[in-house]
């Protein structure tokens, strides 16, 4: 029995799966001393010709983020996304651009991690700081989210539900899209 879920799923990735994928390899294929994992490499893929230019999707199922270049291409990256129940779905914007963000976890990370409590006032951004080298802080209806695509200390991660909600990528993919992405830009996580 095909559910409404699956139908709805197979629709959207229909979206992204088109009959010629990847084009040339465009990133380091090492992010420091961990190789990443070819399935990840940052490329330039065919898309569905209806994605307009210019915007953000983030096929969670898949764990793929895309940056949509127009007339059907865009730059595919790996991203770790949302545990279970954390999910962040739906569109969104970027409010705001960071360089070696800091961190704070929220009172709910705490009280899932207690371990987070010792950086209740805030980290400074830096190698050591789980947001990485960049972050996009998506915002909607001019309010901020909580919700962040950012680099990350623990590349494995990658290709992995194990976020806090926040979609994490390589900190050179990252630092990529963060440089090609403009304050305004639209985002959708499916």
């Amino acid at each position: 029995m095909v559910s409404r879920r699956l139908f709805v799923s197979a629709g959207i990735a229909s979206l992204f799966v088109a009959p010629r994928l990847a084009f040339a390899q465009l990133a380091p294929q090492m992010e420091g001393s961990y190789q990443i994992p070819e399935r990840y490499w940052l490329r330039e893929v065919t898309v569905k010709r209806s994605l307009p230019a210019g915007e953000i999707h983030i096929l969670q199922g898949a764990k793929f983020l895309y940056w949509t270049l127009g007339d059907g291409r865009a730059l595919r990256y790996g991203v770790a996304v949302g545990q279970d129940g954390l999910r962040f779905t739906g569109a969104a914007e970027v409010g705001r651009k960071v360089k070696w963000p800091s961190w704070r976890p929220t009172a709910s990370m705490i009280a899932r991690n207690p371990s987070y409590a010792e950086f209740a006032n805030g980290m400074p951004g830096g190698p050591n700081n789980p947001l990485g080298a960049r972050a996009l802080y998506l915002y909607r209806d001019g309010r901020d989210t909580a919700i962040r695509i950012h680099g990350t200390t623990n590349p494995a991660s990658i290709g992995t539900p194990s976020s806090n909600g926040c979609f994490r990528m390589y900190n050179s993919h990252v630092i990529d899209l963060f440089d090609r992405v403009p304050i305004g830009t639209k985002v959708v996580a499916y």
